[in-house]
């Protein structure tokens, strides 16, 4: 046999090797993914968190017996309302994930609130608390708050669903005010350069606060009511949860500024200054009636990664053959945006 001919039989054969292997493992993730989400189906109940133990008060990280009692340790780190992290469906996912799998049979017995926050949305801030409060009253659990860093709006809005507050000594605490805006407008400036825009509308007061006419002398006025209307929940949920804070001296004395942890627990704030995550989490077991000293778990639930918990459903679009193409315009994206209790800078 010719050496070329030789040569191009090993090549094919290596070709073909390689070939048929990649058709194989891809066939395999294929059955492997299938078989998941058969799996899944089956078990009627789908996680959409993963659990991480996390340190007791003596910082161990050893598992026990699922038997045992659990704390669930929340982050709300970050600003509220940001999408697959802090938003409320993430955090309502954590509630809901915290009754079943290995915390089943009523296993959590106290949710440990761990604060370092700037603030975010309105409708955020306020689902979250509702849905801790409910969580509160339906399972009978303790509610203790504990201040990293920042607990400013909407934090403090999150943290009235604590029973008790505690803060470290960078605790920074406060700023019970609402904000939307700023709003532009470049109708002058339009009108030195030359440029004309025109916008279609049906309905009074639809283009309120459009950037390119001049503003209304009512300009406003419906939203300036809304926001009123959720200034006065945002300080009635916040002087409710907090009998020591006044609720006139917030109102016309203390604003939307922000305090030092001992600023903070003098004012009414908060309950303990100066303390540690450890101290609040002492006090959390207290209140569930579980002895530091015997076995318990504090754990924390994190949201699935989105790719892996699709590919692992079949709902990834390398399944489903489905891929969705959205268009979002400049102006559309001006009329979505939300009321903020902290307005991110842009």
């Amino acid at each position: 046999m010719p050496p070329q001919e030789s040569i191009f039989r090993s090549a094919m054969k290596t070709f073909l090797r390689i070939f048929f292997g990649t058709i194989a493992l891809c066939l395999a993730f294929v059955l492997f993914s299938l078989m998941y989400s058969s799996l899944s189906s089956a078990s009627l109940v789908e996680q959409n968190t993963t659990m991480t133990i996390l340190p007791d008060a003596n910082g161990k990280r050893e598992v026990v017996s699922v038997s045992s009692p659990a704390i669930l340790q929340i982050p709300i780190n970050g600003i509220i309302g940001e999408p697959k992290k802090l938003d409320a469906e993430t955090i309502g996912n954590i509630l809901l994930d915290s009754r079943s799998g290995l915390l089943s049979a009523d296993r959590v017995k106290g949710i440990l609130l761990y604060l370092n926050t700037p603030g975010g949305t309105v409708v955020d801030s306020d689902a979250i608390y509702r849905m801790l409060e409910e969580y509160k009253t339906r399972y009978h659990v303790p509610i203790v708050a504990y201040v990293e860093g920042l607990c400013a709006s909407g934090g403090m809005y999150i943290a009235s669903s604590a029973d008790e507050i505690f803060s470290g000594p960078s605790g920074i605490i406060g700023s019970v005010g609402v904000i939307f805006g700023p709003m532009f407008n470049i109708y002058d400036f339009m009108q030195k350069v030359g440029l004309q825009a025109q916008t279609l509308t049906r309905g009074l007061d639809k283009d309120e606060f459009n950037p390119t006419r001049p503003w209304k002398p009512d300009e406003g006025s419906a939203l300036n009511e809304v926001i009123a209307f959720t200034y006065q929940r945002f300080v009635d949920v916040v002087t409710k949860a907090r009998p020591n804070l006044s609720k006139e001296k917030l109102i016309n004395e203390y604003g939307a500024r922000v305090f030092n942890c001992m600023q903070a627990q003098k004012l009414g704030y908060i309950d303990h200054a100066m303390s540690s995550r450890d101290e609040a989490l002492l006090a959390l077991l207290t209140k569930a009636n579980i002895d530091p000293a015997k076995p318990y778990q504090v754990v924390h639930l994190s949201p699935k990664n989105p790719i892996l918990a699709e590919l692992m459903s079949s709902k990834s679009p390398l399944f489903s053959g489905k891929i969705e193409h959205s268009f979002i315009s400049t102006e559309m994206q001006l009329r979505q945006q939300p009321c903020y209790l902290y307005q991110p800078e842009i």
